[in-house]
């Protein structure tokens, strides 16, 4: 039995303070004594291993966005260490607060040839300068006695939206350290005022003469304002779209919900925002992903924006780093200023003339094999058990899902779109899945993962993560034998003169049956087989696998490519 007062200990019992119940990483020889700490006590948190380092940083990434938390990954040096960049890039792009705990060989080596060496001497890169353009802090624990120090402003950093990184020499996480038990450091709640009253006195001002509409984020879901957002948006008798990243922090059958924003959008809110007298933007800036296609609009109207960063388009902004707080307190002001009932923050009920139809965009069809992208996220919508998470990954697919996905009310919704790369939605899913799969009705919580073939190559064998842990996850994969929206790039911007990106056709659902004989895995073909075979992987418990062909011709509702500058 060790002694428990190890640097890695010390790390362990802090993770836990800080309320993280699941550390994810890929084991090695210069991060083995934090899983070693990590089994010692075993009763704080779960250590996870996963298949690739990508895999366990889209994990801890998708842990803290289910959670309104922070996630924790850790790795060892060399090759490990490196892998996490990816992973940890998305985190930084879309302010998803991480703490990347990073093995390192130890002090004595540094500069004289360690294996795996990223010290910055002697030849040897430096990690630091990695990992500090991806992070809002990263430092080199030099002696046992500075952990305290780094790993109070580390987590403080990562609260702010982002990752932080502690690099981690083995000789230092071996050694002892006697010190008082970690005490997280406080959140701050900073908000500006002065422009937040500028901000209440547009909103009460457009509210007197005109209509206002809410673009809403995924700051919104970062500090759990899911309610707060609600409240308001009825206070001020708004009508609300979401940014394509943010499906979850509106639900579609709320009054007034107008769909999504951008290039996969919905037409209710361009036609909203033609006649409104303001825009406020509540926890986005407004990426192109979420303006695109209504750029003509937005400039004709004003902006307003709440939230932790200034948007990418002119607006009077006023900074919150948490909008629950800040929605609450604009909702007290407009009670107390114009004397009207305010909102309670609790979530709204369904509209009383039932679920509304948000109109899709109109694709050109498609007559190649398999189903449509809306005939399989129409069979999904119909088989999500209530409460249901959903994960989205990149592509022609994650632009089907992000259009036409009814998410149920209190289900996640997320997909990555700070950098977007192909693969994430399967760690993240099982992230979030280890943090929400007990439902609070005493039940599994199921979490659906939805991605192309593309991606299941790329990052699919994190399946093998949820087989281990018994994970309520079913895994769908479309399964086009390409990378479509590769190829539709290639048909509209390239004249269809080749493609580097059709494959041979390959049997996803068979593969996995065959590796995973106990996973329960379908391979339909047509929309019934595919709606009872979603039905039969909801009522069995741990992961589940569904494998249906679609066509790589396919035009989904991307915007782009239904007004394409052909060459």
């Amino acid at each position: 039995m060790r002694s428990g007062t190890r640097v890695a200990d010390q790390l362990v019992r802090a993770v836990s303070a800080l309320g993280v119940r699941h550390l994810f990483g890929v084991d090695g020889a210069n991060i083995e004594d934090l899983y070693d700490a990590a089994f010692e006590h075993r009763d704080l948190l779960t250590a996870v291993v996963a298949k690739h380092e990508f895999g366990a940083a889209t994990m801890a990434d998708g842990y803290a966005r289910s959670t309104s938390g922070l996630g924790v990954v850790c790795a060892t040096s060399g090759g490990g260490a490196v892998n996490l960049v990816a992973g940890l890039a998305e985190s930084f792009a879309s302010r998803v607060p991480v703490l990347a705990l990073i093995g390192q060989p130890p002090t004595v080596l540094e500069g004289k040839g360690a294996f795996q060496d990223t010290s910055g001497q002697a030849g040897a890169f430096d990690a630091v300068a990695l990992y500090t353009p991806i992070s809002h802090y990263c430092a080199r624990v030099e002696a046992p006695a500075d952990l305290p120090a780094h790993l109070a402003r580390a987590v403080s950093a990562a609260r702010r939206g982002g990752p932080a990184v502690l690099l981690l020499p083995k000789d230092i996480q071996q050694a002892d350290l006697v010190a008082p038990d970690f005490v997280p450091p406080a959140r701050p709640y900073r908000r500006d005022i002065e422009n937040l009253c500028r901000v209440l006195d547009t909103v009460r001002g457009a509210r007197a003469v005109g209509k206002i509409v809410i673009i809403a984020g995924d700051q919104v879901a970062r500090d759990d304002a899911r309610g707060e957002l609600a409240a308001f948006a009825a206070a001020v008798d708004a009508v609300v779209g979401v940014a394509p990243d943010a499906k979850d922090v509106y639900h579609h059958a709320d009054p007034g919900c107008c769909g999504v924003a951008g290039s996969m959008g919905n037409p209710e809110l361009l036609d909203a925002l033609r006649g409104a007298e303001l825009c406020l933007l509540i926890g986005t800036r407004m990426p192109v992903t979420a303006r695109a296609g209504m750029e003509d609009a937005l400039a004709a109207v004003p902006l307003a924006s709440i939230g932790a960063l200034p948007p990418f388009l002119p607006a009077g902004h006023a900074h919150s780093n948490d909008l629950a707080e800040t929605l609450a307190e604009l909702i007290g002001e407009l009670d107390s200023g114009d004397g009207e009932p305010g909102a309670r923050i609790i979530p709204l009920r369904p509209h009383p003339s039932g679920e509304p139809s948000l109109t899709p965009l109109p694709v050109p069809p498609s007559d190649g094999p398999g189903l449509r992208y809306r005939e399989v996220v129409d069979t999904i919508n119909d088989a999500l058990p209530a409460g249901s998470d959903v994960f989205a990954d990149a592509g022609n697919t994650g632009a089907a899902v992000v259009h036409h996905l009814r998410l149920p009310r209190h289900g996640r919704f997320t997909v990555a779109l700070g950098m977007g790369g192909m693969g994430y939605a399967f760690g993240a899913g099982i992230g979030s899945a280890f943090a929400r799969h007990r439902h609070p009705d005493g039940g599994q919580r199921r979490t659906y993962v939805i991605a192309g073939d593309g991606a299941f190559f790329m990052h699919g064998m994190e399946i093998h993560t949820a087989v281990e842990h018994r994970l309520p996850i079913t895994f769908i994969i479309l399964n086009n034998n390409a990378h479509a929206m590769c190829v539709t790039r290639e048909q509209l911007y390239y004249g269809d003169r080749y493609s580097f990106n059709r494959f041979r056709p390959a049997y996803p659902g068979a593969g996995m049956a065959a590796m995973f004989p106990d996973l329960c895995t379908h391979a339909p073909e047509n929309r019934a087989e595919l709606a009872a075979a979603l039905r039969h992987c909801a009522d069995r418990p741990g992961p589940s696998f569904v494998a249906i062909d679609c066509d790589p011709d396919e035009i989904p509702p991307f915007t782009p490519f239904l007004t394409p500058p052909r060459r």
